[in-house]
């Protein structure tokens, strides 16, 4: 049997939580949606578990005092309501649950919280600064895990959903999940609006207009090892922001 880890809270007992010094909390958040045909709905939801787990692993070993929370799960869908099952809560309901989560972590006499996002339809900026003028003693934080580090270092093309990125990251950590063989060829149908396209203006995707399969991007050179190698880069790299976070001064944070 393995011993709990202590910078997971799910895993932790109140014994070992009620006198804990705490830092930093990490919120990881994540989504369930179709991720082709190759990638199971919970593919996010995966990533930002083992991100989060991993990356806080790597930090509490450097003495970061920090703490992970249980994911949420659900993310925003908004374009995908015609796609079976893929789930949706709205911003505002992101708003809801975060407010409450800040309030409960700032009860606990913690005043850093990063959001870990997992989703690219989820975006926490606008209501961080909204909580942050609600809670001003907290320093609050978000980063997209896939962004951590550049991918063109790992990947010849890493894909903007269950692409070659995606499906190598699951070839690593969730290998009896991925049947490459019934992926499609994850061909995205861009914008006809060249504003758009060229990516300076924004509306949001209609998926089913965009992919015949769920997929965005080719997952065919995709390997286990590749995502090893991203991975351990991302890890990392999260790993020396959370210690950075925990040892700033919310006061004094600008030179």
């Amino acid at each position: 049997m393995k011993p709990p880890r202590p910078y997971m809270l799910a895993e932790s007992s109140w014994l070992l939580i009620k006198d804990a010094k705490i830092d930093l909390i990490i919120l990881p958040w994540g989504a369930c949606e179709a991720h082709n045909y190759h990638l199971p709905y919970d593919t996010d939801n995966y990533q930002v578990d083992y991100v989060a787990a991993e990356s806080a692993r790597i930090a509490h070993q450097a003495e970061a005092k920090i703490m992970v929370l249980p994911k949420i799960p659900f993310g925003v869908n908004t374009g995908q309501m015609d796609i079976t099952l893929d789930m949706n809560i709205y911003p505002s309901t992101q708003q809801i649950l975060l407010r409450d989560i800040i309030e409960t972590v700032e009860r606990a006499g913690i005043n850093k919280l990063l959001v870990l996002n997992g989703h690219g339809g989820n975006s926490f900026k606008t209501m961080l600064r909204e909580l942050g003028a609600q809670f001003p003693s907290m320093l609050l934080t978000t980063c997209d895990w896939f962004s951590v580090v550049d991918h063109s270092q790992y990947f010849n093309e890493a894909g903007d959903h269950a692409g070659e990125l995606e499906t190598s990251v699951m070839m690593h950590i969730h290998p009896d999940l991925v049947d490459l063989s019934k992926a499609g060829d994850g061909k995205e149908y861009k914008s006809k609006v060249k504003a758009i396209r060229d990516g300076w203006a924004w509306a949001e995707r209609r998926w089913s207009q965009v992919s015949s399969d769920t997929g965005a991007g080719n997952p065919t050179a995709s390997s286990a090892s590749k995502g090893e190698q991203y991975l351990h880069a991302v890890t990392h790299q999260l790993a020396i922001f959370y210690k950075e976070l925990c040892d700033i001064d919310p006061t004094d944070m600008y030179e």
